[in-house]
Protein backbone atom coordinates (compact mmCIF):
# COMPACT_ATOMS: atom_id res chain seq x y z
CA UNK A 1 0.00 0.00 0.00
CA UNK A 2 1.22 3.48 -0.80
CA UNK A 3 -0.05 7.02 -0.36
CA UNK A 4 -0.33 8.67 -3.76
CA UNK A 5 -1.54 11.91 -5.28
CA UNK A 6 -4.78 11.75 -7.22
CA UNK A 7 -2.82 12.08 -10.47
CA UNK A 8 -0.51 9.20 -9.56
CA UNK A 9 -3.47 7.02 -8.58
CA UNK A 10 -5.24 7.79 -11.86
CA UNK A 11 -2.07 6.64 -13.66
CA UNK A 12 -2.66 3.13 -12.27
CA UNK A 13 -5.61 2.71 -14.65
CA UNK A 14 -4.57 1.10 -17.96
CA UNK A 15 -6.28 1.23 -21.37
CA UNK A 16 -9.08 -1.34 -21.65
CA UNK A 17 -9.41 -1.86 -17.90
CA UNK A 18 -12.69 -2.78 -16.22
CA UNK A 19 -13.16 -0.22 -13.45
CA UNK A 20 -15.74 -0.34 -10.66
CA UNK A 21 -16.59 3.01 -9.04
CA UNK A 22 -18.43 3.76 -5.77
CA UNK A 23 -20.92 6.53 -5.15
CA UNK A 24 -24.59 7.39 -4.72
CA UNK A 25 -24.97 10.92 -6.17
CA UNK A 26 -22.58 12.83 -3.81
CA UNK A 27 -22.35 10.17 -1.10
CA UNK A 28 -19.20 8.00 -1.18
CA UNK A 29 -18.03 9.66 -4.40
CA UNK A 30 -14.25 9.28 -5.08
CA UNK A 31 -14.20 12.72 -6.63
CA UNK A 32 -10.44 13.44 -6.51
CA UNK A 33 -9.47 10.37 -8.55
CA UNK A 34 -12.40 10.67 -10.96
CA UNK A 35 -11.38 14.26 -11.69
CA UNK A 36 -7.73 13.25 -12.13
CA UNK A 37 -8.69 10.39 -14.44
CA UNK A 38 -10.69 12.74 -16.65
CA UNK A 39 -7.88 15.30 -16.68
CA UNK A 40 -5.31 12.63 -17.58
CA UNK A 41 -7.35 11.51 -20.59
CA UNK A 42 -7.92 15.08 -21.73
CA UNK A 43 -4.18 15.71 -21.51
CA UNK A 44 -2.79 12.43 -22.93
CA UNK A 45 -5.65 10.48 -24.55
CA UNK A 46 -5.10 7.67 -22.05
CA UNK A 47 -6.44 5.43 -20.61
CA UNK A 48 -8.85 4.72 -23.47
CA UNK A 49 -11.53 2.08 -23.94
CA UNK A 50 -12.52 1.57 -20.31
CA UNK A 51 -15.45 -0.52 -19.12
CA UNK A 52 -16.93 1.30 -16.12
CA UNK A 53 -19.28 -0.35 -13.62
CA UNK A 54 -21.11 1.88 -11.14
CA UNK A 55 -23.81 -0.05 -9.23
CA UNK A 56 -25.71 3.16 -8.56
CA UNK A 57 -24.43 6.44 -10.01
CA UNK A 58 -22.09 9.16 -8.85
CA UNK A 59 -22.33 12.83 -9.81
CA UNK A 60 -24.47 15.75 -8.71
CA UNK A 61 -25.61 19.05 -10.13
CA UNK A 62 -24.81 22.53 -8.87
CA UNK A 63 -21.08 21.88 -8.35
CA UNK A 64 -19.71 21.89 -11.88
CA UNK A 65 -18.40 18.64 -13.33
CA UNK A 66 -18.65 15.81 -10.79
CA UNK A 67 -18.63 12.03 -10.56
CA UNK A 68 -19.01 10.09 -13.78
CA UNK A 69 -19.33 13.35 -15.71
CA UNK A 70 -15.51 13.58 -15.58
CA UNK A 71 -15.47 10.52 -17.86
CA UNK A 72 -17.81 12.04 -20.47
CA UNK A 73 -15.06 12.29 -23.08
CA UNK A 74 -15.14 10.50 -26.40
CA UNK A 75 -12.97 7.38 -26.32
CA UNK A 76 -12.36 7.27 -22.58
CA UNK A 77 -15.26 4.92 -21.79
CA UNK A 78 -16.32 2.25 -24.28
CA UNK A 79 -18.87 0.46 -22.09
CA UNK A 80 -20.84 1.71 -19.08
CA UNK A 81 -22.88 -0.54 -16.76
CA UNK A 82 -24.95 1.15 -14.06
CA UNK A 83 -28.36 0.95 -12.41
CA UNK A 84 -29.21 4.63 -12.50
CA UNK A 85 -28.64 7.61 -14.79
CA UNK A 86 -29.58 11.28 -14.43
CA UNK A 87 -29.48 13.86 -17.19
CA UNK A 88 -29.52 16.75 -14.72
CA UNK A 89 -26.53 15.55 -12.68
CA UNK A 90 -24.41 14.13 -15.51
CA UNK A 91 -25.78 15.77 -18.69
CA UNK A 92 -22.86 15.16 -21.07
CA UNK A 93 -22.52 11.53 -20.01
CA UNK A 94 -26.22 10.77 -20.46
CA UNK A 95 -26.22 12.54 -23.82
CA UNK A 96 -23.28 10.39 -24.97
CA UNK A 97 -25.14 7.27 -23.82
CA UNK A 98 -28.31 8.18 -25.70
CA UNK A 99 -26.31 9.17 -28.79
CA UNK A 100 -24.54 5.77 -28.85
CA UNK A 101 -21.08 7.20 -28.16
CA UNK A 102 -20.87 4.81 -25.18
CA UNK A 103 -22.30 1.29 -25.08
CA UNK A 104 -24.66 1.77 -22.17
CA UNK A 105 -26.49 -0.81 -20.05
CA UNK A 106 -28.99 -0.32 -17.22
CA UNK A 107 -29.14 -3.25 -14.78
CA UNK A 108 -30.81 -3.73 -11.38
CA UNK A 109 -28.66 -2.28 -8.62
CA UNK A 110 -29.04 -5.19 -6.21
CA UNK A 111 -28.17 -7.66 -8.95
CA UNK A 112 -25.00 -5.69 -9.68
CA UNK A 113 -23.91 -5.78 -6.03
CA UNK A 114 -24.61 -9.51 -5.74
CA UNK A 115 -22.83 -10.08 -9.04
CA UNK A 116 -19.72 -8.32 -7.69
CA UNK A 117 -19.78 -10.81 -4.83
CA UNK A 118 -19.57 -13.63 -7.39
CA UNK A 119 -16.79 -11.79 -9.21
CA UNK A 120 -14.95 -11.66 -5.86
CA UNK A 121 -15.38 -15.41 -5.37
CA UNK A 122 -14.38 -15.97 -9.03
CA UNK A 123 -17.38 -18.25 -9.32
CA UNK A 124 -18.94 -18.92 -12.73
CA UNK A 125 -21.48 -16.20 -12.00
CA UNK A 126 -24.69 -15.13 -10.30
CA UNK A 127 -27.81 -17.30 -10.45
CA UNK A 128 -30.99 -15.45 -9.54
CA UNK A 129 -34.73 -15.19 -10.10
CA UNK A 130 -34.66 -11.41 -9.66
CA UNK A 131 -35.82 -9.70 -12.84
CA UNK A 132 -37.57 -12.62 -14.53
CA UNK A 133 -40.09 -11.27 -17.02
CA UNK A 134 -38.53 -7.79 -17.00
CA UNK A 135 -36.07 -5.97 -19.23
CA UNK A 136 -33.27 -7.81 -17.38
CA UNK A 137 -34.55 -11.15 -18.76
CA UNK A 138 -33.25 -11.88 -22.30
CA UNK A 139 -36.18 -14.29 -22.84
CA UNK A 140 -38.93 -11.85 -21.83
CA UNK A 141 -40.78 -10.90 -25.01
CA UNK A 142 -41.84 -7.29 -25.29
CA UNK A 143 -40.09 -6.25 -22.06
CA UNK A 144 -37.20 -4.41 -23.68
CA UNK A 145 -33.67 -5.17 -22.54
CA UNK A 146 -30.77 -3.75 -20.57
CA UNK A 147 -29.29 -1.85 -23.50
CA UNK A 148 -29.74 1.85 -22.83
CA UNK A 149 -28.10 3.00 -26.06
CA UNK A 150 -29.91 1.82 -29.19
CA UNK A 151 -26.81 0.63 -31.06
CA UNK A 152 -25.21 -1.19 -28.12
CA UNK A 153 -24.42 -4.84 -28.66
CA UNK A 154 -26.13 -7.42 -26.45
CA UNK A 155 -24.32 -7.37 -23.12
CA UNK A 156 -23.39 -11.03 -23.39
CA UNK A 157 -23.18 -11.56 -19.63
CA UNK A 158 -26.82 -12.55 -19.04
CA UNK A 159 -28.63 -15.77 -19.98
CA UNK A 160 -32.08 -17.21 -19.19
CA UNK A 161 -31.55 -20.74 -17.87
CA UNK A 162 -33.56 -23.54 -16.26
CA UNK A 163 -32.32 -25.15 -13.03
CA UNK A 164 -34.27 -28.07 -11.53
CA UNK A 165 -37.27 -27.05 -13.57
CA UNK A 166 -37.17 -23.42 -12.42
CA UNK A 167 -36.54 -20.45 -14.67
CA UNK A 168 -33.54 -18.40 -13.56
CA UNK A 169 -31.21 -15.75 -14.86
CA UNK A 170 -27.47 -16.30 -14.95
CA UNK A 171 -25.01 -13.40 -15.04
CA UNK A 172 -21.48 -14.51 -15.84
CA UNK A 173 -18.66 -13.23 -13.64
CA UNK A 174 -16.03 -10.94 -15.09
CA UNK A 175 -12.56 -9.73 -14.15
CA UNK A 176 -12.38 -6.44 -12.23
CA UNK A 177 -9.11 -4.59 -12.86
CA UNK A 178 -9.55 -1.46 -10.75
CA UNK A 179 -11.76 -0.42 -7.82
CA UNK A 180 -12.00 3.33 -7.11
CA UNK A 181 -13.89 3.97 -3.86
CA UNK A 182 -14.40 6.63 -1.19
CA UNK A 183 -14.08 6.40 2.60
CA UNK A 184 -13.62 8.62 5.65
CA UNK A 185 -10.07 7.97 6.83
CA UNK A 186 -7.13 5.64 6.58
CA UNK A 187 -4.54 4.80 9.18
CA UNK A 188 -0.85 4.73 8.31
CA UNK A 189 -1.14 1.04 7.37
CA UNK A 190 -3.96 1.71 4.93
CA UNK A 191 -6.80 0.33 7.06
CA UNK A 192 -9.95 2.11 5.92
CA UNK A 193 -12.84 3.48 8.01
CA UNK A 194 -16.28 4.71 6.93
CA UNK A 195 -17.27 6.16 10.29
CA UNK A 196 -18.20 9.59 8.87
CA UNK A 197 -20.22 8.19 5.94
CA UNK A 198 -24.03 7.82 5.88
CA UNK A 199 -23.84 4.60 3.83
CA UNK A 200 -21.22 2.01 2.92
CA UNK A 201 -22.22 1.63 -0.76
CA UNK A 202 -20.62 -1.79 -1.26
CA UNK A 203 -17.04 -0.49 -1.16
CA UNK A 204 -15.69 -3.60 0.58
CA UNK A 205 -17.26 -5.80 -2.09
CA UNK A 206 -15.75 -3.65 -4.82
CA UNK A 207 -12.31 -3.75 -3.23
CA UNK A 208 -12.40 -7.51 -2.76
CA UNK A 209 -13.59 -8.07 -6.33
CA UNK A 210 -10.60 -6.16 -7.69
CA UNK A 211 -8.17 -7.77 -5.24
CA UNK A 212 -9.08 -11.40 -5.94
CA UNK A 213 -8.95 -10.70 -9.68
CA UNK A 214 -5.38 -9.45 -9.33
CA UNK A 215 -6.42 -5.84 -9.84
CA UNK A 216 -5.74 -2.66 -7.88
CA UNK A 217 -7.76 -0.92 -5.17
CA UNK A 218 -7.67 2.88 -4.91
CA UNK A 219 -9.30 4.54 -1.89
CA UNK A 220 -9.94 8.27 -1.50
CA UNK A 221 -10.07 9.44 2.14
CA UNK A 222 -10.35 12.78 3.87
CA UNK A 223 -7.56 12.25 6.38
CA UNK A 224 -4.87 9.88 7.65
CA UNK A 225 -4.61 8.88 11.31
CA UNK A 226 -2.03 7.06 13.39
CA UNK A 227 -1.54 3.36 12.72
CA UNK A 228 -3.72 1.27 15.03
CA UNK A 229 -5.94 4.20 16.05
CA UNK A 230 -8.97 2.88 14.15
CA UNK A 231 -10.94 0.32 16.16
CA UNK A 232 -10.99 -3.02 14.30
CA UNK A 233 -14.80 -2.92 14.27
CA UNK A 234 -14.60 0.37 12.37
CA UNK A 235 -12.27 -0.95 9.68
CA UNK A 236 -14.33 -1.51 6.54
CA UNK A 237 -11.45 -2.39 4.21
CA UNK A 238 -8.22 -3.89 5.63
CA UNK A 239 -5.01 -2.23 4.52
CA UNK A 240 -3.87 -5.52 2.98
CA UNK A 241 -6.63 -5.12 0.37
CA UNK A 242 -5.56 -1.58 -0.57
CA UNK A 243 -3.00 -0.59 -3.18
CA UNK A 244 -3.22 3.20 -3.06
CA UNK A 245 -4.67 5.79 -0.69
CA UNK A 246 -5.39 9.29 -1.95
CA UNK A 247 -5.87 11.98 0.69
CA UNK A 248 -8.45 14.58 -0.33
CA UNK A 249 -9.07 17.05 2.53
CA UNK A 250 -11.93 18.55 0.52
CA UNK A 251 -13.85 15.27 0.26
CA UNK A 252 -17.48 15.76 1.28
CA UNK A 253 -19.95 13.65 3.20
CA UNK A 254 -22.78 15.00 1.02
CA UNK A 255 -23.07 17.99 -1.30
CA UNK A 256 -25.10 19.65 1.46
CA UNK A 257 -22.28 19.54 4.00
CA UNK A 258 -21.57 17.41 7.06
CA UNK A 259 -24.41 16.04 9.19
CA UNK A 260 -23.35 14.04 12.31
CA UNK A 261 -26.90 12.68 12.76
CA UNK A 262 -26.45 10.67 9.56
CA UNK A 263 -23.82 8.45 11.19
CA UNK A 264 -24.83 8.22 14.84
CA UNK A 265 -22.12 10.65 15.93
CA UNK A 266 -24.98 12.70 17.37
CA UNK A 267 -28.76 12.61 17.26
CA UNK A 268 -31.15 15.09 15.70
CA UNK A 269 -33.91 15.42 18.28
CA UNK A 270 -36.39 16.09 16.95
CA UNK A 271 -35.96 15.71 13.22
CA UNK A 272 -37.80 18.64 11.67
CA UNK A 273 -39.87 17.74 8.65
CA UNK A 274 -42.07 20.02 6.55
CA UNK A 275 -45.81 20.02 7.02
CA UNK A 276 -47.40 18.66 3.86
CA UNK A 277 -49.98 20.86 2.20
CA UNK A 278 -53.20 19.19 1.12
CA UNK A 279 -52.28 18.55 -2.51
CA UNK A 280 -52.38 15.47 -4.72
CA UNK A 281 -49.18 14.09 -3.15
CA UNK A 282 -50.56 14.20 0.37
CA UNK A 283 -53.78 12.54 -0.75
CA UNK A 284 -51.83 9.69 -2.31
CA UNK A 285 -49.57 9.26 0.72
CA UNK A 286 -52.56 9.19 3.07
CA UNK A 287 -54.09 6.31 1.13
CA UNK A 288 -50.75 4.48 1.05
CA UNK A 289 -50.33 4.90 4.81
CA UNK A 290 -53.62 3.06 5.38
CA UNK A 291 -51.91 -0.08 4.04
CA UNK A 292 -49.10 -0.10 6.62
CA UNK A 293 -48.97 -2.21 9.79
CA UNK A 294 -47.29 -1.58 13.11
CA UNK A 295 -43.73 -2.89 12.94
CA UNK A 296 -43.59 -3.02 9.13
CA UNK A 297 -40.23 -2.70 7.41
CA UNK A 298 -40.97 -0.18 4.67
CA UNK A 299 -38.82 0.85 1.73
CA UNK A 300 -39.24 4.33 0.28
CA UNK A 301 -38.38 5.00 -3.34
CA UNK A 302 -37.24 8.20 -4.99
CA UNK A 303 -40.01 10.74 -5.45
CA UNK A 304 -43.33 10.95 -3.65
CA UNK A 305 -42.54 8.19 -1.16
CA UNK A 306 -39.77 10.28 0.39
CA UNK A 307 -42.48 12.51 1.92
CA UNK A 308 -44.10 9.66 3.85
CA UNK A 309 -42.11 10.34 7.07
CA UNK A 310 -43.60 13.86 7.18
CA UNK A 311 -47.06 12.34 7.08
CA UNK A 312 -46.07 9.75 9.69
CA UNK A 313 -44.99 12.51 12.09
CA UNK A 314 -48.20 14.46 11.48
CA UNK A 315 -50.33 11.37 12.11
CA UNK A 316 -48.21 10.16 15.02
CA UNK A 317 -47.06 6.76 13.71
CA UNK A 318 -43.43 7.63 12.92
CA UNK A 319 -42.18 5.22 15.63
CA UNK A 320 -44.41 2.37 14.42
CA UNK A 321 -42.60 1.90 11.10
CA UNK A 322 -39.04 0.82 10.29
CA UNK A 323 -37.93 2.86 7.27
CA UNK A 324 -35.32 1.42 4.92
CA UNK A 325 -33.63 2.62 1.75
CA UNK A 326 -31.71 0.21 -0.48
CA UNK A 327 -28.40 2.03 0.07
CA UNK A 328 -28.11 0.64 3.59
CA UNK A 329 -29.37 3.06 6.25
CA UNK A 330 -32.06 1.38 8.36
CA UNK A 331 -34.41 2.98 10.87
CA UNK A 332 -34.62 6.61 11.82
CA UNK A 333 -35.90 9.18 9.32
CA UNK A 334 -34.85 9.13 5.65
CA UNK A 335 -33.14 12.42 4.85
CA UNK A 336 -34.49 12.91 1.35
CA UNK A 337 -37.85 13.94 2.79
CA UNK A 338 -36.29 16.91 4.60
CA UNK A 339 -36.22 20.31 2.83
CA UNK A 340 -32.98 20.81 0.91
CA UNK A 341 -31.83 17.23 1.39
CA UNK A 342 -32.67 15.76 -1.99
CA UNK A 343 -28.92 15.50 -2.42
CA UNK A 344 -28.60 13.15 0.56
CA UNK A 345 -30.70 10.32 -0.88
CA UNK A 346 -29.76 7.15 0.98
CA UNK A 347 -28.87 8.86 4.27
CA UNK A 348 -31.08 8.68 7.37
CA UNK A 349 -31.25 10.91 10.41
CA UNK A 350 -30.73 8.81 13.58
CA UNK A 351 -30.42 5.42 11.82
CA UNK A 352 -30.65 2.30 13.97
CA UNK A 353 -27.87 0.78 11.90
CA UNK A 354 -26.09 1.22 8.57
CA UNK A 355 -25.96 -2.02 6.63
CA UNK A 356 -23.97 -2.63 3.50
CA UNK A 357 -25.95 -2.23 0.29
CA UNK A 358 -25.06 -5.76 -0.79
CA UNK A 359 -26.38 -7.34 2.40
CA UNK A 360 -29.54 -5.23 2.58
CA UNK A 361 -30.43 -5.98 -1.03
CA UNK A 362 -29.99 -9.69 -0.31
CA UNK A 363 -32.62 -9.17 2.41
CA UNK A 364 -34.88 -7.42 -0.10
CA UNK A 365 -34.44 -10.17 -2.67
CA UNK A 366 -35.44 -12.75 -0.08
CA UNK A 367 -38.72 -11.00 0.75
CA UNK A 368 -37.69 -9.27 3.97
CA UNK A 369 -39.60 -6.09 3.18
CA UNK A 370 -43.21 -5.81 4.32
CA UNK A 371 -44.10 -2.89 2.06
CA UNK A 372 -42.62 -0.44 -0.38
CA UNK A 373 -43.82 2.95 -1.59
CA UNK A 374 -42.58 3.53 -5.15
CA UNK A 375 -43.31 5.85 -8.03
CA UNK A 376 -44.16 4.92 -11.60
CA UNK A 377 -43.77 6.45 -15.04
CA UNK A 378 -45.96 4.14 -17.12
CA UNK A 379 -48.42 1.32 -16.33
CA UNK A 380 -50.17 -0.90 -18.88
CA UNK A 381 -53.47 -2.77 -18.74
CA UNK A 382 -51.85 -5.87 -17.19
CA UNK A 383 -50.27 -3.81 -14.41
CA UNK A 384 -46.72 -3.98 -15.77
CA UNK A 385 -44.69 -0.92 -14.77
CA UNK A 386 -41.95 1.13 -16.42
CA UNK A 387 -39.68 3.52 -14.50
CA UNK A 388 -36.47 3.20 -16.49
CA UNK A 389 -36.76 4.67 -19.98
CA UNK A 390 -39.62 6.77 -21.34
CA UNK A 391 -40.30 9.86 -23.44
CA UNK A 392 -36.71 9.94 -24.66
CA UNK A 393 -35.20 10.01 -21.16
CA UNK A 394 -32.71 7.57 -19.66
CA UNK A 395 -33.16 6.83 -15.95
CA UNK A 396 -32.36 3.16 -15.38
CA UNK A 397 -34.19 0.92 -12.89
CA UNK A 398 -31.98 1.73 -9.89
CA UNK A 399 -33.12 -0.62 -7.12
CA UNK A 400 -36.70 -0.83 -8.43
CA UNK A 401 -36.49 -4.37 -9.85
CA UNK A 402 -34.76 -5.60 -6.69
CA UNK A 403 -37.24 -3.94 -4.33
CA UNK A 404 -40.33 -5.23 -6.11
CA UNK A 405 -39.04 -8.79 -6.49
CA UNK A 406 -40.53 -10.28 -3.32
CA UNK A 407 -41.85 -7.39 -1.21
CA UNK A 408 -45.14 -8.50 0.29
CA UNK A 409 -47.08 -5.31 -0.43
CA UNK A 410 -46.17 -2.99 -3.30
CA UNK A 411 -47.72 0.47 -3.34
CA UNK A 412 -47.14 2.28 -6.64
CA UNK A 413 -47.90 5.91 -5.88
CA UNK A 414 -48.34 8.65 -8.42
CA UNK A 415 -50.83 11.02 -9.97
CA UNK A 416 -53.10 9.77 -12.75
CA UNK A 417 -51.61 12.41 -15.05
CA UNK A 418 -48.52 14.54 -14.52
CA UNK A 419 -47.09 17.86 -15.60
CA UNK A 420 -49.28 20.69 -14.41
CA UNK A 421 -51.88 18.67 -12.50
CA UNK A 422 -53.81 20.75 -9.95
CA UNK A 423 -56.48 19.46 -7.59
CA UNK A 424 -58.69 21.09 -5.00
CA UNK A 425 -60.44 19.70 -1.96
CA UNK A 426 -63.59 21.49 -0.85
CA UNK A 427 -66.66 20.74 1.26
CA UNK A 428 -70.32 21.04 0.39
CA UNK A 429 -73.44 19.79 2.12
CA UNK A 430 -72.54 16.20 1.23
CA UNK A 431 -69.03 16.35 2.71
CA UNK A 432 -65.47 16.79 1.36
CA UNK A 433 -65.04 16.48 -2.40
CA UNK A 434 -62.10 16.30 -4.79
CA UNK A 435 -62.11 18.45 -7.92
CA UNK A 436 -59.60 18.36 -10.77
CA UNK A 437 -58.73 22.01 -11.42
CA UNK A 438 -56.15 21.42 -14.17
CA UNK A 439 -55.32 18.10 -15.79
CA UNK A 440 -51.70 17.04 -16.26
CA UNK A 441 -50.11 17.09 -19.71
CA UNK A 442 -48.51 13.64 -19.49
CA UNK A 443 -50.45 10.39 -19.78
CA UNK A 444 -49.10 7.59 -17.56
CA UNK A 445 -51.40 4.71 -18.58
CA UNK A 446 -50.55 4.05 -22.25
CA UNK A 447 -51.64 1.07 -24.31
CA UNK A 448 -48.03 -0.14 -24.56
CA UNK A 449 -45.25 0.79 -22.15
CA UNK A 450 -41.72 1.31 -23.43
CA UNK A 451 -40.03 -1.10 -21.00
CA UNK A 452 -41.09 -3.55 -18.29
CA UNK A 453 -39.32 -3.11 -14.96
CA UNK A 454 -42.09 -4.78 -12.93
CA UNK A 455 -43.85 -7.86 -14.28
CA UNK A 456 -47.36 -8.05 -12.82
CA UNK A 457 -47.91 -11.69 -13.74
CA UNK A 458 -44.80 -12.84 -11.89
CA UNK A 459 -45.75 -10.76 -8.83
CA UNK A 460 -49.23 -12.28 -8.69
CA UNK A 461 -47.75 -15.77 -8.99
CA UNK A 462 -45.59 -14.99 -5.94
CA UNK A 463 -48.66 -13.89 -3.97
CA UNK A 464 -47.71 -10.21 -3.71
CA UNK A 465 -50.40 -7.58 -3.12
CA UNK A 466 -50.03 -4.70 -5.56
CA UNK A 467 -51.94 -1.41 -5.53
CA UNK A 468 -51.65 1.61 -7.80
CA UNK A 469 -52.63 4.67 -5.76
CA UNK A 470 -53.48 8.00 -7.39
CA UNK A 471 -55.06 11.16 -6.03
CA UNK A 472 -58.48 10.32 -7.50
CA UNK A 473 -58.63 6.53 -7.52
CA UNK A 474 -56.98 3.27 -6.56
CA UNK A 475 -56.34 0.27 -8.78
CA UNK A 476 -55.50 -3.26 -7.71
CA UNK A 477 -53.51 -5.58 -9.93
CA UNK A 478 -55.48 -8.80 -10.31
CA UNK A 479 -55.37 -11.82 -12.61
CA UNK A 480 -57.47 -9.95 -15.16
CA UNK A 481 -55.12 -6.95 -15.06
CA UNK A 482 -55.45 -3.45 -13.66
CA UNK A 483 -58.81 -3.10 -11.89
CA UNK A 484 -60.33 0.13 -10.53
CA UNK A 485 -61.38 -0.57 -6.93
CA UNK A 486 -61.80 2.84 -5.24
CA UNK A 487 -62.60 6.39 -6.35
CA UNK A 488 -62.49 9.72 -4.54
CA UNK A 489 -65.69 11.54 -3.55
CA UNK A 490 -66.69 13.89 -6.36
CA UNK A 491 -64.80 11.98 -9.05
CA UNK A 492 -66.72 10.73 -12.08
CA UNK A 493 -65.26 7.70 -13.84
CA UNK A 494 -66.30 8.75 -17.33
CA UNK A 495 -65.16 12.35 -16.87
CA UNK A 496 -62.08 12.09 -14.66
CA UNK A 497 -60.58 8.62 -15.15
CA UNK A 498 -61.54 6.77 -18.32
CA UNK A 499 -60.44 9.53 -20.78
CA UNK A 500 -56.90 9.46 -19.39
CA UNK A 501 -56.32 5.70 -19.71
CA UNK A 502 -55.38 4.34 -23.15
CA UNK A 503 -56.90 0.89 -22.68
CA UNK A 504 -60.21 -0.57 -21.65
CA UNK A 505 -60.87 0.28 -18.01
CA UNK A 506 -61.85 -2.58 -15.72
CA UNK A 507 -64.09 -1.54 -12.82
CA UNK A 508 -64.54 -3.77 -9.80
CA UNK A 509 -68.07 -4.92 -8.93
CA UNK A 510 -67.29 -3.94 -5.34
CA UNK A 511 -66.18 -0.39 -6.26
CA UNK A 512 -65.76 1.71 -3.09
CA UNK A 513 -65.49 5.40 -2.31
CA UNK A 514 -62.21 6.50 -0.79
CA UNK A 515 -62.41 7.75 2.82
CA UNK A 516 -63.69 11.32 2.96
CA UNK A 517 -61.24 11.98 5.81
CA UNK A 518 -58.45 11.87 3.21
CA UNK A 519 -59.76 15.10 1.72
CA UNK A 520 -59.95 17.15 4.93
CA UNK A 521 -57.08 19.38 6.12
CA UNK A 522 -56.88 17.94 9.65
CA UNK A 523 -55.00 14.67 10.39
CA UNK A 524 -56.90 11.50 9.55
CA UNK A 525 -56.07 9.68 12.76
CA UNK A 526 -54.15 6.88 11.04
CA UNK A 527 -53.12 4.16 13.48
CA UNK A 528 -51.31 1.21 11.87
CA UNK A 529 -52.96 -2.05 12.88
CA UNK A 530 -50.90 -4.83 14.45
CA UNK A 531 -49.54 -7.30 11.95
CA UNK A 532 -51.42 -10.59 11.84
CA UNK A 533 -49.84 -13.81 10.71
CA UNK A 534 -51.33 -14.93 7.41
CA UNK A 535 -53.23 -18.23 7.58
CA UNK A 536 -54.11 -20.41 4.58
CA UNK A 537 -53.11 -17.67 2.17
CA UNK A 538 -55.53 -15.10 3.65
CA UNK A 539 -54.29 -11.53 3.81
CA UNK A 540 -54.18 -9.72 7.16
CA UNK A 541 -56.85 -7.12 7.75
CA UNK A 542 -55.93 -3.56 6.80
CA UNK A 543 -56.78 -0.33 8.54
CA UNK A 544 -60.09 0.89 7.12
CA UNK A 545 -61.56 4.35 7.37
CA UNK A 546 -64.72 4.21 5.34
CA UNK A 547 -67.17 6.71 3.85
CA UNK A 548 -69.45 6.17 6.83
CA UNK A 549 -66.97 8.25 8.85
CA UNK A 550 -67.34 11.28 6.59
CA UNK A 551 -70.16 12.70 8.75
Amino acid sequence: MQFLSADAAAALVSPGDTVVVSGVVSLMAPEAVMSALGARFERTGQPAGLTVICPCRTGWSGSGVTGLEHLAQRGLVTRLIAASYNGRDTPRLVRMCIDNEIETYALPMGVLFRWLRECTARSPGLLTEVGLGTCFDPAAEGAGDVRASSEARPLGLIRHVTIDGKDCLFMRSTKIDIAIVRASRADEAGNISLQDEPISAGVLQMAMAAKTCGGKVIVVVKEVVKRGSIHPRWVEIPGAFVDAVVVDPGAIQTQLGYEPAFTGESRADPVTLPHLVLDHQKLILRRAALELKKGDIVNLGVGMGTQLPSLAIEEGFIDDIHFSVEHGAFGGVPAMGVPGNTGAFGAHYNPDTILDSTDLLDFYHGGGLDATVLGFAQIDSAGNVNVSRFNGSLRGPGGFIDITHRTKKILFCGSLTSGGLKVECYADNTGPTLRIVAEGRNRKFPGVIEQINFNAGHALARGQRVLVITERCVFEIRRSGLVLTQIAPGIDIDRDIRPFIDFELQVADELETLPCTMYRPEPMGIVPAPRIREVSGLRPNTVHIGPEQCG
